[in-house]
């Protein structure tokens, strides 16, 4: 993984060298265009991940969708006002943008044959929710705040969708979902600060930016810490373009795109995500009650790399996805594909 990071960091410095001219010093709130902080852009985007969609594998987080409504525009609810006072880690003005998504998430064993699943794999679990997330562009931050509603357990109709997928395509019929985790409801509120050009470059027609980030999620699904750092490569006309929407816990991106009707863009990324878990209940199972479970590993890092491609109001992103071992007993880690398709309106 190291050796990928350095060539990818070599060949961008060798690319750069001949004409590199850093970016002025001013706020990254300062460099964004008026009429696009002011714009009324919104965005609808799918997302599809899947490990089939890099891998012949069928396991551990298996697949997730996500269906996200973004609106830079959209005026905050009236009742975000009284928040303001009392989240100094979030501020709500005029550029906050509020999304909305809906979402399905399932995770399976190894082994899908059996019945009885091995108990030193990772259960069968689905989750099915509803999130509401606000973002404020400061003077050299994007602040995200998330609220996520959702259930697991049978109410989140990870059997019936996975039954239904593998019958369309011919796949082995998964077995074991009599022994998934038993119904909870489920709560995440997440919070993410980026530094969206703490360092950035122009050179020849390209513009280069270096993305650090870290954030904290808390809730009876998922409770970390997280921080890493995205690399991006646009041209330099079209610049204003985030990596692709991805389903959490992930390498942040939102899928805004500023790219002219009839004009033809694109972006390539690489990320590294590192996440500190105190809890993760797919792997640690039921909060309330006795249910399957494995031990899971603290510390779980996420390589991903990829291009999006846009044309108008319209982009298609793809990238892999690899994700370190989540739990002892595991016998490899994860490689999974992700694939968005954004339209602007």
């Amino acid at each position: 993984m190291r050796q990928i990071i350095f060539s990818f960091v070599m060949l961008l410095c060798f690319l750069a060298q001949p004409r590199l001219v850093w970016a002025e010093a001013q706020s990254f709130q300062d460099k964004i265009p008026a009429d696009l902080l002011q714009s009324d852009h919104r965005f609808l985007t799918l997302t599809l991940e899947n490990d089939m969609f890099a891998s012949s594998s069928d396991q551990n987080y298996t697949h997730g969708t996500r269906l996200t409504y973004f609106d830079v525009g959209m005026d905050s609810p009236d009742i975000l006002a009284a928040l303001d006072c009392v989240l100094p880690f979030f501020t709500f003005n005029e550029t906050t943008s509020v999304a909305y998504s809906i979402g399905q998430n399932l995770y399976t064993p190894e082994n899908i044959k059996t019945r009885n699943p091995d108990p030193n794999d990772r259960p069968y679990a689905g989750f099915l929710y509803g999130s509401a997330g606000f973002s404020t562009v400061n003077a050299d931050t994007i602040d995200s705040l998330e609220l996520t509603l959702g259930v697991i357990g049978p109410w989140s109709l990870g059997e019936t969708v996975q039954e239904a997928v593998h019958d369309f395509v011919g796949a082995d019929d998964p077995s074991g979902w009599a022994h998934q985790l038993d119904n909870e409801v489920g709560v995440i509120v997440s919070w993410q600060r980026n530094w969206p050009e703490i360092y950035a470059a122009d050179f020849s027609d390209y513009h280069m930016r270096v993305s650090p980030h870290v954030g904290l999620s808390l809730g009876n699904i998922y409770t970390y810490g997280s921080s890493g750092v995205t690399l991006q490569l646009t041209p330099k006309k079209y610049q204003w373009q985030s990596p692709p929407m991805r389903v959490r816990p992930s390498i942040p991106g939102n899928g805004f795109f500023a790219v002219p009707d009839h004009h033809f863009a694109w972006s390539a990324f690489i990320g590294l995500d590192g996440r500190a878990f105190a809890r993760n209940i797919f792997l640690d199972g039921n909060t309330w009650k006795d249910s399957a479970s494995v031990d899971k590993k603290p510390f779980v890092g996420d390589l991903s790399g990829g291009i999006s491609v846009a044309y108008g109001a319209a982009q298609i992103s793809y990238s892999v996805n690899w994700r370190s071992k989540e739990f002892d007993g595991q016998d490899e880690p994860s490689l999974f594909g992700a694939v968005s398709v954004g339209y602007r309106f």
